[in-house]
């Protein structure tokens, strides 16, 4: 098999292309980037440029299916400006898939799995939400999101089958929000947000690549959220996090007003509440590796934790 991804050298892109490699698939990827471009036998990069609908067609040769994790981050203060950049390079690298594909009547593509966001959901401490949800958050996140989804199923007029996997929290060492979560209780000044009683609906990367692995083998069709079975509050996230690191919480609750000052509106996400099911893609006959907090963090920590003490223990053991 061979699969066409976008986002490729993004968190979640980079696990996405290992899982392939290590089930033989071959990946087709797409970058903005010149210099990021490789070629090898079973991995090679396209140039394409959404923001003027440009793209190598090349890159649709032999794929079978393509998963698009497009999209400019949300971790960064959302100027007026940049608000326009996270929704257009989510729009935009879907329109220059679909305009390509529209000029290609004989491609072998025959479906798309892509990426969107639990941000979908209303903030809410109480409601449990499920994919069949009507209601759309009233942010700027809500927005963003339905338009993504909107325009993902303009690809079924292609005939294709269109899979979207809502996106929590992702879990990992090298990238996203964790270790930015995680530095200050290293530091030993970690302390939940407001009331830190917000639901984080939350995922292990490596469960994640397999949920787009699956939508795919499978050819699932529909709206699926990429969260583990079992969401926790931010006061207990953050508890998790001092425990596996083994630092203690102290301090008082961050209160919401400091860190709008701070982040301006994107400090929303920090605030936000969804408690969001994975009911759906269980009932599909996916099982997740991970599915408590304390197991995912320590699979994340414990192990350099672990190494790190073994060091320090031979350390001490010679100097004596």
């Amino acid at each position: 098999m061979k699969v066409l991804i976008t986002g490729a050298t993004g968190l979640v892109g980079t696990e996405l292309v290992s899982q392939c490699h290590a089930k033989s698939y071959d990946v087709h990827y797409l970058t903005t980037s010149k210099d990021k471009m490789e070629s090898a036998s079973n991995l090679k990069g396209f140039y394409w440029n959404p923001g003027n609908g440009e793209i190598d067609i090349r890159c649709f040769n032999g794929v079978s299916a393509i998963i698009n994790l497009a999209g400019a981050s949300i971790s960064k203060r959302w100027t007026p400006s940049y608000k326009k950049i996270i929704l257009n390079s989510r729009i935009d690298s879907l329109a220059t898939l679909y305009k390509a594909l529209e000029k290609l009547p004989d491609h072998s593509i025959s479906a798309l799995i892509t990426a969107s966001a639990i941000g979908i959901y209303p903030n809410s401490l109480s409601n449990y939400y499920e994919e069949s949800e009507p209601l759309v958050d009233d942010s700027f996140l809500g927005e963003v999101v339905a338009a993504w989804e909107e325009k993902a199923n303009e690809f079924k007029n292609l005939g294709l089958l269109v899979s979207k996997v809502r996106i929590g929290l992702v879990l990992s060492v090298k990238g996203g929000a964790l270790p930015q979560m995680a530095k200050p209780v290293k530091y030993y000044v970690g302390a939940a947000f407001g009331t830190g009683q917000q639901w984080q609906s939350w995922i292990h990367l490596s469960d994640l690549g397999r949920i787009f692995l699956f939508a795919m083998e499978n050819e699932l069709e529909g709206t699926f959220n990429g969260v583990s079975p079992n969401p926790v509050t931010n006061t207990r996230l953050v508890k998790e996090i001092a425990q596996v690191l083994n630092r203690p919480l102290f301090l008082p609750n961050i209160p919401e007003f400091v860190m709008k000052a701070m982040l301006g509106e994107m400090s929303y996400i920090l605030f936000a509440s969804q408690r969001v099911s994975s009911k759906k893609i269980e009932e599909e006959g996916f099982i997740f590796e991970y599915q408590n907090i304390c197991s995912a963090l320590e699979n994340i920590y414990g192990e350099k934790e672990s190494n790190s003490k073994i060091s320090n223990d031979i350390s001490k053991e010679y100097a004596s």
